[in-house]
């Protein structure tokens, strides 16, 4: 079956093994899809890597298993199989230092001149964002 999975601001469709009440991605699926590749010493993304050894049923012949990929990074899971579409979001431990931070993301919109500008341009600077909708 195909799956179509969404991480960090990025989606990745591609096929996964069904198996039970989770899927199994291959090797070369969880790499381009959340940039695990499997190493001897576990899984590894950078230099990071969470040891296989003490989480049973996490990597099997048919691949490494998402959702208990997501329960091992503390990492909620939402997903529906008949729609084959699956959500990784971030961690509360994550989310919380960031909301501790007070840091704004970055992210760019196009300013009254036709330029192109990133919030990080103004960093040590007061800026007032105003937004609004019209629905």
């Amino acid at each position: 079956m195909d799956l179509t999975i969404l991480h960090d601001g990025e989606m990745w469709t591609g096929p996964v093994v069904a198996d039970g009440d989770d899927v199994r991605l291959s090797g070369d699926a969880l790499e381009q899809a959340l940039g695990f590749r499997i190493e001897p010493e576990g899984l590894c993304r950078g230099a990071v890597c969470i040891p296989t050894a003490a989480h049973q049923g996490l990597v099997a012949a048919q691949g490494v298993g998402l959702a208990e990929l997501a329960s091992v990074l503390g990492q909620p899971l939402a997903w529906d199989r008949d729609a084959g579409v699956a959500s990784l979001g971030e961690s509360p431990d994550d989310q919380r230092a960031r909301l501790e931070s007070l840091a704004a993301p970055d992210f760019e919109l196009t300013d009254l001149e036709g330029k192109r500008r990133r919030l990080t341009e103004f960093r040590g600077k007061k800026v007032l964002l105003h937004a609004f909708a019209s629905w």
